[in-house]
């Protein structure tokens, strides 16, 4: 009964608020449909209406390739128009859309400096009703984290900064404290190994670096599929064991 009180009592929080003429606030989550990476994240899922941070790791630190494509699955299993800020006009859009994030989805927004990437950014997820909000960054400060915080908390869209260095000197950058809900590190491993000759789907490591409310985890899983979405994948030790079982048995 409490739980169903629950419910009851946010349809009509929401349909004053569209009554009164203001933006509905979406308070959601939204399942990676893993259950071993949706369970430790408080919520089941990746959090609207919060920002969350991607970075590239190990050969893929500065070009943050990887770390874009993750963000992108993300957008892309999101309901209405994209907002990607940049100020590096690099993207190559047949990898978005292997990742799910179809160009006509998404409204380019480039910059000049990062001061208005941020500012862009906190437009766009004060605006609401959109799927996603990416920015590009190199450094995100803790008051600029904050502000697209409140933004996002604001409308309930969700904001999804990447993280982009000119050098791997920047890469130092990562750790500092932001008010980021969750911070995530991908890193290219390995393809998959094809029962013929050819190149598998690509695969990344998976490290959740920090979560409110929840703990750090890791994982080896299949890059992003045409619907945006990941699945678990054999680690390397895995894959060893996998092999020297089949060798075994034969």
């Amino acid at each position: 009964m409490a739980v169903a009180r629950k419910h009851v009592i946010a349809d009509l929080r929401e349909r004053i608020a569209a009554l009164e003429g203001g933006v509905v606030k979406r308070v959601d989550f939204l399942p990676f449909g893993v259950p071993e990476i949706d369970g430790v994240l408080p919520g089941g899922g990746m959090a609207f209406g919060a920002i969350h941070e991607f970075a590239g790791g190990g050969s893929g630190t500065v070009d943050g390739a990887a770390a874009a494509l993750f963000a992108a699955g993300i957008a892309a299993r999101t309901r209405g128009k994209v907002v990607w800020c940049l100020t590096r006009p690099d993207l190559f859009f047949p990898a978005l859309a292997h990742s799910g994030l179809h160009p006509n989805r998404v409204v380019f927004v480039e910059a000049d400096k990062e001061e208005d990437v941020l500012a862009s950014m906190e437009e766009g997820l004060s605006y609401g009703g959109l799927g996603a909000v990416v920015g590009e960054l190199v450094r995100l400060p803790m008051t600029a984290s904050r502000r697209l915080q409140l933004a996002a908390e604001k409308t309930g869209t969700i904001g999804l900064v990447v993280r982009r260095w000119r050098r791997q000197t920047e890469a130092s950058d990562f750790g500092q404290p932001t008010a980021s809900t969750t911070r995530w590190r991908v890193s290219v491993v390995p393809s998959e190994e094809l029962p013929v000759p050819g190149v598998g789907r690509p695969r990344w490591f998976l490290e959740l670096m920090r979560v409110k409310a929840g703990e750090c985890a890791e994982f080896f899983v299949g890059a992003c599929d045409v619907q945006g979405r990941i699945d678990l994948s054999a680690g390397p030790g895995d894959r060893q064991d996998q092999a020297s079982r089949t060798i075994n048995s034969r």
